[in-house]
């Protein structure tokens, strides 16, 4: 689970960088509901059932992760919360990838633990 760890830790670096570079805080409420929910939609959809189970197809992956993404915009426009910028649609992208990978790189780590127990 190291790898994770230090994807996890390194993948906070951009985040940081994109903040600075599109003055935009990541740390602010709005961009923490934002990015856990682009992060965990990547972490498993993506992630999980995509890569590593390979239980979707590619199209309904598409509509899927664009079903929740809409669902997150339409409760923000009646919230009156402005997130349709183009700085904040990269962020979200990024974060989504970012989630993504960690939950293939999760998965595939702990398939390993186990193939590694179950030969013990």
């Amino acid at each position: 689970m190291k790898i994770v760890a230090v994807i996890m830790v390194l993948g906070l670096i951009p985040v940081y960088f994109m903040g600075a570079a599109f003055k935009i805080e990541p740390l602010s409420t709005e961009l923490l509901i934002h990015g856990a929910i682009r992060f965990f939609t990547g972490f498993v959809i993506i992630g999980i059932v995509f890569f590593y189970e390979h239980k979707i197809k590619f199209k309904s992956l598409v509509y899927l992760v664009l079903a929740m993404i809409l669902a997150d915009d339409i409760s923000d426009y009646f919230r009156n919360v402005d997130s349709f910028k183009f700085e904040i649609f990269l962020y979200s992208l990024y974060v989504l990838l970012w989630g993504s990978l960690v939950g293939y790189l999760s998965m595939r780590e702990m398939k390993k633990k186990i193939d590694a127990m179950s030969k013990e």
